[in-house]
């Protein structure tokens, strides 16, 4: 059974910083594309960033270039994503994703709150 289980969200001020994490089991995320996605309340999910698998290449939203960093541990089957310069406007639900083609699977996610 495929889980993947986020951690490190909480509540920051502006400006502040977090660390999210993602502990994936039941599969090698060595061969799957590594995302972040999130949805903030009465909104659709919003994707954020995607790492691949072989070259670690990454891409980001406009809307967190700059500020958030994607980056994987395929030794410990962990993808992580670094946000720095939170805004109000970050505050919500985080969550990770692999995709292979064929598959996908997605984690519950983590709560982010950005507020003074």
């Amino acid at each position: 059974q495929v889980q993947l289980v986020e951690s490190g969200g909480g509540s920051v001020q502006p400006g502040g910083s977090l660390r999210l994490s993602c502990a994936v089991s039941g599969l090698a995320i060595k061969s799957h594309v590594m995302s972040w996605f999130r949805q903030a309340p009465g909104k659709e999910r919003e994707f954020l960033a995607y790492i691949t698998s072989v070259d670690e290449r990454t891409v980001y939203a406009d809307s967190v270039k700059g500020r958030f960093t994607i980056s994987r541990d395929n030794d410990a089957n962990m993808g992580y994503l670094q946000m720095t310069g939170l805004l109000p406007e970050d505050t919500a639900v985080y969550i990770c994703r692999v995709w292979r083609v064929g598959r996908e699977y997605w984690g519950q996610g983590t709560l982010v709150t950005v507020s003074p």
